[in-house]
């Protein structure tokens, strides 16, 4: 069977959890994922920066991956994160998740002690040779210490990366990919702030974690922008959700996100300590700006205790 295609709005998808913290939701889980494929995105992308990784188990990381593929039931494919700090880690859940039926899995190189290049090729194309579906690279330079020129990024492609989810942030390294390497490789933008740029730029899609709180206007942007071809409508979405993404990225993102979600009324659970949901200011803060955004908001329980 072909593998399949990823384009669109990919929400980068937080993990929701029991109001004490120790184990997955699967109910809030399962509802979340009904209200993103509702409102339209084209795929989930779990176990990533948004969806707390670094505080799961490797258990927790496959029950959360066949969960997802699970409640998208064949509706939309699932990219599964499976960066790790060992290539033994990263094989491990990148072959369960192909197992389970993931369409991709998306890496990012092992942080704290960053590899370099030919270390990171060598990863790419052990975890493709056992796992045999396509990588989405998770360029992320400010997390893993690895910065690479657009020409090395799109060589992956050698190795096994069908897909780039650039969170550089260097809209002129996205540039190249787009329009000089994307015969190589296809790089989605990742960068919050960047989505519209990236978008109008050509990009095929875009990994986004502000979907988690504005999914509807997050599709509106894709289908007048990719879709439709309509700029100037782009742009006045692009007004209203500018002030969200770039609060987001003002904080923890996935505390800022989880505040977004219960501020539309929507249960996390929380973050796993030492995080927690932002304190009562910037809950203010950002419930104006999803307000100014034309969502709703409500008041969820969580945040009488965030702060």
């Amino acid at each position: 069977m072909a593998p399949q295609e990823l384009k669109g709005i990919l929400v980068a998808l937080v993990t929701p959890f029991t109001d004490d913290g120790t184990k997955v939701h699967e109910g809030r889980l399962e509802a979340h994922i009904n209200r993103m494929i509702d409102a339209g995105v084209h795929g989930l992308v779990p176990g990533g920066t948004t969806g707390e990784f670094t505080a799961s188990t490797l258990e927790e990381r496959k029950q959360i991956t066949e969960l997802c593929i699970k409640y998208a039931a064949g509706r939309v494919p699932v990219v599964a994160g499976a960066g790790a700090l060992s290539t033994k880690d990263v094989i491990e859940l990148a072959v369960h998740a192909a197992k389970a039926g993931a369409a991709a899995t998306m890496i990012v190189p092992p942080f704290y002690d960053p590899i370099n290049y030919e270390q990171l090729r060598e990863l790419c194309k052990e975890v493709y040779e056992e796992s045999k579906i396509p990588i989405v690279y998770y360029n992320i330079p400010s997390a893993s210490g690895l910065t690479l020129s657009p020409t090395e990024l799109a060589s992956l492609k050698d190795v096994g990366v069908h897909y780039l989810k650039d969170t550089s942030g260097n809209a002129p390294a996205l540039t190249e990919m787009l329009f000089e390497l994307d015969d190589q490789i296809t790089a989605f933008n990742g960068w919050d702030t960047l989505t519209f740029y990236g978008l109008a730029a050509g990009a095929k899609g875009s990994v986004w974690g502000a979907t988690n709180v504005i999914p509807e206007l997050s599709i509106e942007l894709w289908n007048a922008v990719a879709v439709e071809g309509d700029l100037k409508k782009g742009r006045e979405l692009w007004r209203k959700i500018y002030p969200v993404c770039k609060f987001l990225e003002s904080y923890n993102y996935p505390s800022a996100v989880k505040t977004g979600m219960e501020l539309r009324g929507w249960e996390t659970g929380g973050l796993r300590k030492p995080f927690k949901l932002l304190g009562q200011k910037e809950t203010d803060e950002f419930a104006q700006i999803i307000k100014a955004s034309g969502s709703q908001v409500q008041k969820a329980k969580w945040l009488s205790n965030s702060a």
